[in-house]
């Protein structure tokens, strides 16, 4: 089996190989053009699309037209100015609206201007352009998003059902995580690349052209001085989008992500090892590059935003200061002209620039379709919804395989078959044997028609299975799998995917002749329990047998038992044993499996080797042959004969005894089944409940800004800073409109030379004030962002060490699972970071800007300044929303989907079972169904968001029409100056803007909140079993005396079972204590109470005479060593991994190697290139199981124990490896007290006092000759050789 394991990582690990070959740049190549995208379109779809572009195009010459009403305006107010000059002049007089020279003078006559007349016919043009372009909006919007949700929905349902069509080879080379990404993130890429994107672009790209042309036609000179300065904020917008540095910071946080994720995962080894002090150490060490990279991130996205203003107020100085003199010196144009040229360029560039991330989009669509495309255009080569090939009339059940060579597709060049021949005869059982690799489950995947055969072929009666009709075909073989897959429903349910639509009456007999419906029947909910995500609710047996049981009800001609029993215990692998022989008759049966009690009985076993069937024949003959089948039996120790000879002898004696322990067996298994729940028996319906109570409780309180501050206390100084330059840019958008308005003013100044140099000295004012903005934005950007990285480290490290603090009991929650955490870790802590630094900084820009836009403002004119605060909230709403569209609406769909993620996630996990069981035209279906309520959202949303556009684009032109037919009134009646008006209005609606794009760009603010509140939840919670504290007793000459008098203990995450129900035992110092009983009868349990995992609910463990939840931690845990079934070691060196047992102190090289030869370990370490400083791998994974357990040993060894604990030490080894770790295990136990807890008598038999439990407590207890001479359970264990573990 552990083989096996290997095998199977072994090719995922080659196909890995195989993918990063083919695909080793990072992008996958855009194969696919951008029309193409549209491939699926219908011509509804494209009809849509169509006049959505129209529309498009239409909003974007928008923009450009209001530039020339504004060009007119402007010129209307300047003549009206000049006139009202003239008028000072005591020469001339007004009379009847016209200007004139008094009588004594020739009279030359004009027109006085009827300024508020004007005026409202220029309110008219612009509510008229702002209607046009609500409604423009809307359908530009709406048309292309619902057109996008019809075409997506319909890839979506192409892409799943091709996939669920694929032949297995191909789900091989490609892995399943990679798939789900692909349907929920590539598709939803796809879909920003053919929905609103599109519209927005061409409307940009619209204004930017429109921009352009006013500009070259109403003054083609002005136009190329400014375009000549453009390239320089075009470079600078360019690099800021190289400049998002958060790759490379992800990437220096994903090294401390690792540790934290590793020191997480084995959260127990570190506790039972005191290692936590030093992790945290390891993981801030980790850290510093994360911090340096954010803090370098800050900087230069300061240097390139200040860079920007910088650039761009140069080119205002420029522009005005050419501009002027074109207008004043050669008189070529009138000042509206200036304006809608200089406007129409500014508007042009800035389009241009909004334009450019929709381009992104469609080319991360583009890719993103390149797969998915060819998927959905490849043919399976074995296409298993086809209704292609014959059905057979009459099926006898013979299979031969003919000189069959295969090769995986995803390891192409390892033969795993070479010219294999071997006959199956119908009605037979046939068992497969032989070392792991040679072929057995090949042969059987063959079978089933997963793969074809590269050479020869397999018949069935004679027929080339290449020729059936494959569903007909998988709907006559069972399968039955080493790890059965059951689907996340009821159990009912799961028996019914052996055969649709069979009644309740099949399921019952089903389950009946897989030994399941006496379980089944014990469960609260009995047929309708769920069974939970992969079966994980289920026991190992209790799977099997559902699998047995789905098997069945197919009523197969053919079943093929791939390692049935290979991973239960003895006593579950008997029950399921008698239910398959059972089933096995008048059936073609094909098993295979390594346990000879499940293979004695076979009618013909086939000796495989290399992929050959080397010998076959019954078991008798084949043993006298001494062949492949010869070794495997010796193999299997004669201790296992002798006790199996022992049991067949007295079974009939015991017949009664052993129905009386089968039932007592059941009762124990109904509560392992609660056992095996981490998760307490709920209906769906209640999780649901407990996740949205976890969502209030996270909630809640989202944390006070104040204690966030707190923590940010030592970067005052940074803060103050950075706070200063953001006041300052703040002021920087006012100014602008100061300036602007003060140029229009200069244009009805009559005399040229004070004109000329008033001009002068405010073109030399905006380069003052871009010089200014750039440090400004400089200091802001570094400044925030180290107080922020900083912050961010701070509360990581506080975190992890939090974590690293609480009882073991907590780490038992589902929601505190190491990826929860880790996650917790990386996210939680830089969002507060948004709750604080560059948030201030947002803060603090947006006051000083409105406040400064308001005051001044009011002190120009306060009329015109009221009216337009009553539009302020829409504009920044429209500010805000079309900032957000850029960042676009993504989140809300990824929701949506994720109950159609769940089914195909399931789907594409377990596709062998799938295929097997002839399922996939069902999963389509429900996924299919699980679609349409995202679709309708979808729907739903494309007219919201279209409204919402429209009207973010036309609140704009309706204050500007209020607002300028009012400053005509205030012109006319009050005699305000005209450039005041202009000033008023450009200062608060630019300020308004901005104030809506500042309040969505920032870091989400609640988010950040309430990621605070709940890593000040995490840092605030008290242990129950704390291990940085002090207090609690210490005393020297410790002995190892332990008792445990009526302990009873639940779980705290499952508080229905009573684990240990009072258990008694005690063992003297040097004395070994082993525990023997059936799995979940609280045999590790009771370990984890002396080690201080958990605290008991009643009685008390006594060490020494202290009770245990009177002792100090860390002391008690410095005197145990462990070593566990799966021992756990981390990511360094061997020498590394040993020193890691006492992290009290520095261990030296000398004290590592003397511990590993205790362990047996040191021949084994120097054979090796590295030697001690070789890297065991992740999780141990470059080294064998015999290997990691000697390194456990060793680490135990080294800190020197008082107390031993061996869980299972030796129970996953093979018989080789188990020897000597065994031999090791009996070195370390000299002189030590020591519990040991094994399955394997071997291991046991030797131990002072031997404890057999049952149900949390021991039923009888003493030396191995005493229990055998009681004849109770223990002997009855050790002589029917059965339900040891």
């Amino acid at each position: 089996m552990i083989k096996r394991a290997g095998k199977e990582m072994e090719r995922k690990h080659s196909c890995l190989k195989v993918r990063f070959t083919k695909e080793s740049p990072k992008k996958p190549a855009i194969r696919v053009g951008f029309f193409q995208l549209f491939r699926f379109a219908t011509c509804n779809e494209i009809l849509m699309m169509v006049v959505g572009s129209v529309c498009a195009v239409l909003h974007g010459s928008a923009q450009p037209l209001v530039l020339l009403v504004f060009g007119l305006l402007t010129d209307t107010f300047i003549e009206y100015d000049i006139e009202l000059n003239e008028l000072m002049d005591d020469r001339k007089e007004c009379v009847n609206n016209t200007i004139q020279w008094k009588k004594n003078y020739t009279a030359s006559v004009t027109l006085l201007l009827n300024i508020e007349y004007e005026m409202t016919q220029f309110a008219f043009y612009y509510v008229g352009i702002g209607a046009a372009v609500f409604l423009l909006g809307y359908f530009q919007i709406s048309l292309w998003v619902t057109a996008a949700a019809r075409q997506v929905q319909r890839i979506r349902k192409m892409y799943f059902s091709k996939v669920m069509r694929m032949e297995i080879g191909w789900f091989d080379c490609t892995s399943v995580g990679e798939l789900n990404t692909r349907m929920s993130d590539d598709i939803n890429k796809i879909n920003d690349a053919i929905a609103d994107q599109v519209a927005i672009f061409l409307q940009r790209f619209t204004t930017f052209v429109c921009g352009f042309c006013i500009g070259f036609v109403k003054g083609w000179k002005l136009t190329l001085v400014i375009v000549s300065a453009s390239p320089l904020i075009g470079v600078g917008a360019g690099l800021m989008f190289v400049a998002k540095l958060t790759g490379m910071e992800l990437q220096a946080y994903a090294k401390a992500g690792a540790v934290a994720d590793e020191v997480l995962s084995s959260i127990r080894t570190v506790a039972a090892f005191g290692g936590e002090k030093k992790e945290v150490q390891r993981y801030d060490r980790n850290l510093i590059s994360a911090q340096r990279w954010g803090i370098r991130k800050g900087l230069i996205m300061g240097f390139f935003t200040g860079y920007m203003w910088l650039v761009i107020f140069l080119c205002y100085g420029l522009a005005f200061w050419y501009g002027s003199s074109l207008v004043v010196d050669t008189e070529e144009y009138t000042p509206g002209t200036l304006l809608q040229v200089f406007f129409g360029v500014l508007i042009a560039a800035m389009n241009l620039g909004q334009a450019s991330p929709c381009l992104e989009a469609f080319a991360s669509g583009r890719g993103a379709a390149t797969i998915i495309f060819e998927t959905i255009d490849r043919e399976p080569e074995i296409d298993c919804l086809s209704e292609a090939g014959y059905k057979l009339d009459r099926v006898k059940g013979d299979i031969e395989f003919h000189n069959v060579t295969f090769y995986y597709p995803s390891r192409p060049e390892v033969k795993i078959l070479d010219q294999l021949s071997v006959a199956v005869k119908s009605g037979e059982t046939t068992a497969f044997v032989g070392p792991s690799g040679a072929g057995k489950s090949t042969a059987i995947q063959l079978i089933q028609r997963f793969y074809d055969p590269k050479e020869g072929m397999v018949t069935l009666d004679g027929h080339d299975i290449r020729g059936l009709n494959i569903q007909w075909l998988r709907s006559l073989i069972g399968i039955v799998e080493q790890e059965p897959v059951l689907f996340a429903t009821t159990i009912a349910e799961n028996i019914r995917y052996g055969r649709p639509g069979v009644s309740m009456e099949d399921i019952i007999t089903a389950a009946k002749e897989a030994n399941a419906y006496s379980f089944i029947m014990d469960l609260p909910q009995k047929f309708d329990t769920l069974v939970g995500e992969g079966g994980g609710q289920m026991s190992g047996g209790q799977k099997q047998r559902i699998a047995i049981a789905r098997a069945l009800v197919r009523n197969p001609r053919i079943l093929l038992l791939d390692m049935a029993t290979s991973a239960l215990d003895n006593e579950s692998e008997a029950i399921v044993q008698e239910a398959l022989d059972k089933v096995r008759m008048g059936r073609t049966t094909i098993s295979i499996a390594h346990r000879l009690s499940t293979i004695k009985n076979a009618d013909v076993i086939v000796g495989f080797e290399h992929g050959r069937a080397v010998e076959r024949g019954k078991h008798n003959e084949l043993l006298d042959r001494k062949g492949v089948y010869f070794t495997l039996v010796t193999l299997q120790s004669q201790g296992d004969k002798a006790l199996n000879e022992k049991a067949r002898q007295s079974r009939s004696k015991f017949g009664r005894l052993i129905s009386y322990m089968l039932m007592l067996h059941q009762v124990l298994n109904s509560a392992k089944y609660l056992l095996a729940s981490k998760i307490p028996e709920r209906s769906k319906k209640g999780f649901a409940d407990c996740n949205h109570h976890l969502l209030l409780e996270q909630a809640a309180t989202p944390a006070p800004v104040a204690r966030i501050l707190k923590y940010n206390l030592p970067e005052w100084p940074y803060m103050l800073f950075g706070s200063v330059g953001a006041a300052i840019n703040g002021g920087v958008n006012p100014v602008y409109s100061l300036l602007f308005s003060q140029i229009l003013a200069t244009f009805s100044v009559t005399d040229p030379e004070a004109q000329r140099k008033e001009i002068d000295s405010i073109c030399l004012f905006f380069v003052m004030v871009g010089v200014v903005s750039f440090f400004t934005q400089m200091l802001q950007g570094y400044a925030f962002s180290k107080s922020g990285e900083l912050l961010t480290r701070r509360l990581r490290r506080l975190g992890f060490h939090a974590m690293l603090g609480q009882e073991i009991g907590w780490f038992d929650d589902h929601r505190n699972s190491p990826g929860a955490l880790t996650t917790r870790l990386a996210t939680d802590a830089s969002q507060v970071q948004g709750a604080t630094g560059s948030q201030i900084g947002m803060i603090v820009n947006s006051l000083s800007n409105i406040g400064v836009a308001v005051i001044m403002s009011f002190y120009f004119s306060w009329k015109l300044t009221l009216l337009i605060l009553c539009f302020l909230p829409f504009i920044a709403l429209s500010g805000g929303f079309q900032a957000k569209m850029l960042t676009g609406f993504a989140k809300q769909d990824k929701q949506a989907m994720e109950a159609a993620g769940r089914i195909s996630g399931e789907a594409l996990n377990n596709i062998r079972t799938i295929a097997g069981l002839g399922k996939e035209r069902s999963f389509v279906d429900m996924y299919e169904a699980q679609l349409d309520a995202p679709y309708q959202a979808a729907l739903k949303k494309a007219n919201v968001y279209g409204a919402c556009y429209g009207f973010a684009q036309c609140v704009v032109f309706l204050t500007n029409a209020a607002s300028y037919r009012f400053g005509g009134y205030l012109v006319r009646q009050e005699g305000l100056h005209f450039s005041l008006v202009f000033r008023v209005i450009s200062a608060i609606v630019t300020s308004g803007t901005a104030l809506g794009r500042a309040s969505s760009y920032t870091p989400d603010y609640a988010k950040a909140k309430i990621s605070a509140a709940r890593f000040f939840q995490l840092l605030d919670r008290l242990p129950l079993i704390s291990i940085y504290s002090d207090k609690g007793d210490k005393w020297e000459n410790f002995q190892g005396n332990i008792e445990f008098i009526d302990c009873k203990f639940t779980y705290p995450t499952r508080p229905d079972i009573q684990v240990l129900n009072g258990l008694n035992v005690s063992v003297k110092p040097g004395q070994t204590l082993a525990f023997v009983g059936s799995s979940g009868c609280g045999k590790s349990t009771s370990v984890q109470l002396l080690e201080r995992f958990y605290d008991p609910d009643h009685g008390k463990v006594l060490i020494d005479g202290h009770e245990s939840n009177r002792v100090n931690v860390p002391f008690l845990r410095s005197k145990i060593g462990i070593v566990s079934q799966e021992p756990v070691l981390f990511d360094c060196s061997i020498a590394e991994n040993i020193k890691y047992g006492d992290n009290s102190r520095e261990i030296g090289m000398n004290e590592v190697i003397s511990a590993a030869k205790k362990a047996q370990l040191h021949d084994f370490v120097m054979s090796l290139p590295e030697k001690y400083d070789t890297n065991v791998g992740a999780q141990g994974s470059q080294l064998s199981r015999g290997q990691k357990q000697r390194i456990a040993i060793a680490r135990a060894i080294i800190r020197d124990p008082k107390i031993l604990l061996l869980d299972e030490a030796t129970s996953a080894l093979d018989t080789e490896s188990e020897k000597t770790v065994q031999e090791a295990l009996d070195k370390a136990r000299e002189g030590r007290t020591c519990i040991v807890i094994a399955h394997r008598l071997s291991t046991i038999q030797n131990s002072d006092i031997i404890a057999v439990m049952s149900r949390g407590f021991v039923i009888e207890k003493g030396a191995h000759d005493q229990l055998m001479a009681l004849k109770g359970a223990y002997y009855k264990l050790v002589t029917t050789g059965a339900p040891i573990s």
